[in-house]
């Protein structure tokens, strides 16, 4: 392998997002928080596997994705940890914020570990988390399918949460489909900067906004 070739490999993968998987848990910079749009999940993947979260009449708006330990450049998953999984009882608690229990305990599998807690003090992170932000009322009132620009959303929870700035918040799309709000908080769960890699905001100006269930 020439020397020019290597080079050009090693700027590839240096340019890239940094993951890695099996790291020491408690080896972090920040959380980002992700909160799914509940309805546009269920149109994309939730009614394929008839799950509950699906269920007419339930109401959920923008419920717990997950509390995701974050470098300042890429994130760690599924890392090593003393600590015991989390029993059924104690996923299944999450459900009330997160819509389901096997979310929350593959939640925990994946990025709980990184976060050095005991399965219990992640969950309870994790409410905390999804408590410091308020969630625009708006939302509970969508009992039609629109069509919005991403922006609309975003702005909806800074005017919610005026604590809150804009490089501290990201909105994500899928298939055209408003899927996720994505806040960026400290260890102690203040908000901040995003990182760079983190920061994933989606410029469509019709993206599809499903109706509450």
């Amino acid at each position: 392998m020439t020397r020019a070739l290597v080079a050009l490999l090693t700027l590839v993968l240096l340019s890239g997002p940094l993951r890695a998987e099996g790291e020491r848990a408690g080896d972090f910079d920040y959380y980002v928080m992700s909160l799914s749009w509940s309805a546009g999940w269920c149109a994309l993947e939730g009614d394929g596997r008839d799950d509950p979260q699906c269920d007419p009449g339930r109401g959920l708006t923008f419920v717990l994705h997950g509390l995701w330990p974050q470098h300042d450049q890429g994130w760690p998953s599924y890392c090593r940890t003393p600590e015991r999984d989390p029993t059924r009882a104690e996923t299944a608690a999450m459900a009330d914020i997160m819509g389901g229990a096997g979310l929350a305990f593959y939640q925990w599998k994946k990025h709980g570990r990184c976060s050095g807690l005991t399965a219990p003090a992640y969950y309870a992170k994790a409410r905390a988390a999804y408590r410091s932000i308020t969630l625009p009322p708006v939302f509970a009132r969508m009992t039609k399918t629109l069509k919005v620009p991403a922006e609309v959303i975003e702005g909806a929870f800074l005017e919610a949460n005026p604590g809150l700035a804009r490089d501290q918040i990201t909105v994500t799309c899928k298939a055209g489909r408003i899927e996720e709000v994505r806040i960026c908080l400290t260890k102690d769960l203040q908000p901040r900067r995003c990182g760079a890699d983190a920061i994933r905001d989606c410029r469509l100006k019709d993206a599809v906004l499903d109706a509450v269930r």
